[in-house]
């Protein structure tokens, strides 16, 4: 930092010392100002500028000032929360932080209230214009002017009245390359950082990320990187399609990995920049929507990928597929000696992509196709990783409702205090950090589609009763709301849970139950399904793109060997990593695979790895829910069970507790204490595990 600061003493020295010569001489010194803020000094002695003379400033009136808001309206929505974050980082710093139209019109600011008072005497404030002509070299004119990151330090500012100030700027361009406005960060020069810069662009990232995912959202949006932990980042590329594959728009990143400029690559197509039909990128959503899948650059760079599209449009895709394989099948079903049967779009429904040769998946799916858009709701079993979601979005997807929203809610995964406001939304004010103008709640986004309720048995019994009252009256009352609004919803719900026993001890509604359970169905075990050499192939075909890699036979034999703990998402999980780890091979080995695989696989293990003991059998007693991976649940109804005397089922229960908490203090042991690591290793939820321990 000391050496950083004397670079900064020595470049606003140089600045002094231009200063006096522009002031001596009449002209501009070489070799004392960096290249940007010499031209910048040069344009202002163009626009007749006195760089000692102090400008007035004449703020717009508040009407004008209301038009130039207005018109940047899109703007600032989305970088006045980004501004907040920004000013969160430099708190205490006498700094500002400034957003700029790009007429250079200040339309919103936020600083320490000490150093605000000083800013408000240079006008570093809304209405203000700041462009150079206006106000000489200064990092929100010169970005401007450029279109380029720019930081001016003290005597670099061409004004004496502005030549305590520090600032960094960086332009924002819109959705379509547009310069649209400025973000800057100005300070007391003796604060100078030379972070602040980093931090201005990494804000102006997120800002134009923001309006790029607002401006498409009703296109398909592709989000990807070389790296695949980059993706959902700032460092992600966006790119915009419409439906038949024309590229719409690319962020900044984007055009980066595609080595070209927006410019250059408008009326690209995605078949020119990923050497493939968008018709595969569109056959992998319609089955895997929450999967990534790899895709190969034009330059050669293979990237992980992740896409959003509307069901609507997904829909469309399915059925035109569909109908294109339905009219080339009657050929080959006709031809002579062909004892295969036709063709009729399989590959292309996403119920039918599902079924790779299993009879159980079969006769789910058989099950499901017969109650899809009969308003009878549907419970998925099974255990985690088992595909459940796959399935609720291929009924949604094939079913009367595919025009309309899939809203996917994770009931384990939101802490118990937010699901009620996450669920049912909430007005404003409701409650304490409450957002402004409130919160639709997710069952009205919903509204005309498919609610899809994961781990439902870990849903709080307080809010099991509110949820009974939507599905039987379908209506919601938002938190702090006295009104109510109709919904018009099919509910889909999936747990790794028997529900049964969780009625029978108290810790879910019976009346809900019943509401939910018009069919039942349970999604096998990866470990049982005799299908795993086509789910492999299928998966492989999705992540290596046109030239997958194959399994080496010994590979293959470690897979069927192993008893998959966490089901197709652990193996989905794996081959990606594999087929990143064999990347230009053409067959994945043994190398390619993770250690800790090898090793379950090497120690024989044939139940999910760390899962709790299973319980002592107790004669009569009905099994207790516990942490552990449940058995296969049948789709008849269960026997009733033997009534048993009050003392007996005291301690039956009191054994299984002991047990449960012996295996979730065994994991925290294993994990040092860590919630996390623990609620993972047993197949629970974080805020489920924090109830346990608290009984």
């Amino acid at each position: 930092m000391k050496q950083a600061n004397s670079n900064g003493s020595r470049a606003l020295t140089a600045a002094a010392k231009a200063q006096d010569v522009l002031r001596n001489a009449g002209a501009i010194p070489t070799g004392l100002l960096p290249s940007a803020i010499e031209m910048s000094w040069a344009r202002c002695l163009g626009y007749g500028l006195d760089n000692d003379r102090t400008t007035e400033f004449d703020p717009l009136e508040r009407v004008l000032l209301s038009e130039q808001i207005e018109k940047s309206r899109h703007l600032l929505t989305h970088a006045q929360p980004v501004m907040d974050v920004l000013f969160e980082q430099i708190v205490d710093t006498q700094n500002v932080v400034v957003l700029a139209n790009n007429a250079g019109y200040i339309l919103h600011s936020c600083g320490d209230p000490e150093f605000l008072t000083r800013a408000e005497k240079v006008a570093l404030s809304p209405g203000v214009e700041w462009s150079e002509a206006n106000r000489g070299t200064n990092a929100i004119g010169t970005a401007l002017a450029m279109g380029e990151p720019v930081a001016v330090d003290g005597s670099q500012h061409f004004l004496s009245a502005n030549r305590f100030l520090t600032c960094s700027a960086s332009p924002i361009f819109d959705p379509h390359g547009k310069l649209s406005g400025i973000l800057d960060v100005s300070g007391d020069h003796r604060s100078s950082n030379r972070h602040t810069m980093a931090l201005v662009r990494m804000s102006v990232q997120m800002i134009e990320n923001r309006m790029f995912a607002s401006a498409f959202n009703e296109m398909l949006t592709l989000r990807f990187h070389a790296r695949p932990e980059f993706v959902g980042t700032l460092c992600e590329g966006m790119a915009a399609f419409s439906e038949d594959g024309t590229l719409l728009s690319a962020n900044r990143n984007a055009c980066f990995q595609f080595g070209q400029n927006l410019s250059q690559l408008r009326g690209a197509n995605f078949n020119s920049l990923f050497g493939q039909p968008i018709s595969r990128l569109l056959d992998h959503l319609l089955v895997r929507p929450q999967d990534s899948i790899v895709l190969t650059l034009s330059t050669g760079v293979r990237v992980q990928a992740r896409a959003d599209f509307r069901p609507s449009h997904l829909r469309r895709h399915s059925r035109l597929a569909l109908q294109r394989q339905e009219a080339a099948a009657p050929s080959a079903a006709h031809a002579p000696g062909n004892t295969q049967p036709a063709a009729t779009g399989r590959s292309n429904c996403p119920m039918e992509r599902l079924q790779t040769g299993d009879p159980q998946i079969n006769a789910v799916l058989t099950k499901v196709k017969k109650v899809i858009g009969r308003d009878i709701p549907i419970l998925i079993q099974g255990e985690t990783g088992t595909g459940k979601e796959l399935l609720a979005n291929a009924i949604h997807c094939v079913g009367p409702r595919a025009a309309k929203a899939f809203v996917a809610v994770n009931c384990a995964a939101i802490p118990e205090g937010l699901i009620e406001s996450e669920l049912f939304g909430y007005e404003e004010g409701a409650f304490t950090g409450a957002r402004r103008k409130g919160s639709v709640g997710r069952i009205l986004q919903a509204d005309g589609g498919t609610l899809f309720l994961d781990e439902i048995g870990d849903m709080p019994l307080s809010l099991q009763a509110r949820l009974l009252r939507v599905l039987q009256e379908r209506v919601v009352v938002p938190l702090g709301s006295s009104k109510s609004y109709p919904v018009n919803i099919a509910v889909i719900c999936a747990t790794h849970r028997r529900i049964r026993d969780s009625v029978s001890s108290g810790l879910f509604r019976e009346d809900l139950y019943f509401r939910l359970n018009g069919l039942t169905v349970m999604l096998p075990p990866l470990r049982a399904r005799t299908d795993l050499d086509a789910l492999v192939a299928s998966l492989l075909r999705e992540l290596g793109g046109d030239n997958p890699p194959s399994l080496d036979p010994e590979v293959l034999a470690l897979f069927r060997k192993h008893p998959w703990p966490g089901n197709l998402r652990q193996l989905s999980n794996l081959l990606r990593t594999a087929v990143v780890m064999a990347e230009g091979e053409a067959t994945i080995r043994r190398e390619h695979l993770p250690d800790d695989f090898i090793e379950d696989v090497e120690q024989g293990l044939g139940f999910p790895r760390h899962a709790p003991p299973p319980a002592p059998t107790i004669a009569h007693a009905a099994p207790a829910a516990t942490s552990a991976a449940p058995p296969v649940v049948h789709d008849e109804p269960a026997p009733t069970p033997v009534r048993q005397d009050a003392q007996s089922t005291e301690n039956a229960t009191t054994n299984l507790d002991d047990l449960t908490m012996q295996a979730i203090r065994d994991a925290l042991a294993r994990g040092k204490g860590n919630m996390s690591a623990a609620a993972r290793e047993l197949g629970i939820s974080r805020s489920t595990l924090y109830r346990k321990l608290q009984h």
